[in-house]
């Protein structure tokens, strides 16, 4: 039995809950994390098909946490996004979109990062940081209070350990139980569809282009990956990620097809510019949903991530948005403690929520709106976004305006526009 005392504790240690907890050990802010898994296993070397887009601003804030320089394999970086109005089985729209990132400045739009290598990077990182501790595997109970809060361990090699810390964050995804323990309401909407990830091989070079379609029943992306590695033969030499939307009842189908049928699948929705393909790892899928908790904050609680909000894949900035969770709560935490502040007070959360909030907002609004717009085939409809696509396509500020956002640079600051506020890690 024992009692440590922390100042930030952190319920769920995935890509946002650890990458936050890097983020505040590295400024020197004494933290704890907790998840019911335990770590390493998250990290086995088999390539399961899942795969990360990485804005620009998150990659600042994954470097200023000292995880980007720990990634396993050099990530590949997006240079061409192109954008077209398809139909499954035949060829795009002429009528597209094309966003090039040397016409917005030196850097990538963004970069894809496999899941696994992702979490070796933090593995690797969260034990080198003197101000962190890591319970893992581990069950809590929580108990808030407005002086503070308890976090007892019940089950894992730390049973009967206390925690006592002045804000308790919530980061164990859209099935939050610190959100529900907090009487936080959500917001659902159900899209009718199923998401659909995994990866394939293929023929011919991606050169860093990210293909966006969108089709009647839901987007597909074709994301780019580096290369060669599980996945490298004479024939398929390079590899693509997919995320792909489609009815749940055509989705089931899809995903019940051998290797040779759903490779066939995926080229009638992307073409043959990658010449011949192979499935490759495993294929995972989830119903796709929209989520937004009613506030962001409680009583010595910050919630982050999918327990805060959940968007329509059709942006590929779901982790994006989470990581700008992570940016503007330990700028708020950052600068509390240097001020002398108390980091779990009220006025602390409301400035944190007034940083999150408005950016979560937009994002999911814009998701939603895209999903509307573009997941239908009326024919009147269907002509107008194809010249709108080709519109937006004529004019270099709106274009501009548009890779910003998905880069994640509109409104960035501090940790995001790679300032930082904190020593360089070690």
């Amino acid at each position: 039995m024992s009692e440590i005392e922390t100042t930030i504790c952190i319920v769920g240690a995935g890509p946002v809950g650890a990458t936050l907890a890097a983020t505040l050990a590295a400024a020197g802010i004494p933290t704890a994390v907790l998840d019911r898994a335990p770590l390493p296993p998250m990290e086995l070397p088999d390539f399961d098909g899942r795969a990360y887009a990485i804005a620009l601003t998150s990659q600042r804030l994954l470097a200023a946490s000292g995880i980007w320089d720990r990634l396993p394999e050099p990530p590949q970086p997006i240079h061409h996004i192109r954008v077209a109005d398809g139909r499954p089985g035949h060829a795009p729209s002429p009528l597209k979109l094309d966003f090039r990132s040397e016409e917005v400045g030196p850097d990538p739009f963004g970069w894809m990062v496999e899941a696994r290598a992702l979490r070796v990077a933090l593995n690797a990182r969260l034990p080198h940081l003197p101000n962190l501790r890591v319970f893992a595997p581990a069950e809590a109970s929580v108990e808030r209070q407005p002086e503070g809060a308890r976090i007892r361990i019940t089950a894992g090699p730390d049973a009967g350990t206390t925690l006592v810390a002045r804000l308790v964050v919530a980061a164990e995804g859209r099935d939050s139980a610190l959100r529900q323990q907090a009487g936080i309401r959500v917001q659902r909407h159900d899209y009718g569809q199923t998401g659909m990830v995994g990866a394939f091989a293929h023929e011919r070079p991606h050169n860093g282009t990210a293909l966006e379609m969108f089709l009647p029943n839901g987007p597909f992306a074709q994301l780019p990956l580096a290369g060669p590695g599980g996945f490298g033969t004479a024939q398929f030499p390079h590899a693509s990620a997919f995320v792909w939307s489609d009815r749940r009842d055509l989705a089931a189908r899809f995903l019940a097809m051998d290797d040779a049928a759903f490779g066939r699948e995926l080229t009638r929705r992307m073409g043959d510019h990658l010449g011949a393909i192979r499935p490759i790892g495993r294929r995972w899928s989830y119903p796709l949903t929209a989520l937004w908790a009613q506030r962001q904050t409680d009583t010595r609680l910050a919630l982050v991530g999918d327990a805060a909000h959940g968007i329509h894949p059709i942006a590929g900035q779901g982790l994006n948005l989470g990581f700008r969770d992570v940016a503007a709560l330990a700028e708020a935490v950052i600068e509390a403690v240097a001020a002398g502040e108390d980091p779990g007070s009220t006025a602390v959360l409301r400035r944190y929520e007034r940083r999150a909030r408005p950016d979560a907002a937009i994002m999911l609004g814009a998701t939603h709106v895209l999903e509307k717009l573009f997941g239908n085939d009326f024919g009147p409809v269907r002509l107008a976004r194809r010249l709108g696509i080709a519109a937006v396509d004529r004019m270099p500020r709106l274009k501009r305006a548009f890779a910003q956002r998905a880069m994640g640079m509109a409104g960035a600051s501090g940790l995001l526009g790679g300032q930082g506020l904190m020593t360089p890690p070690t």
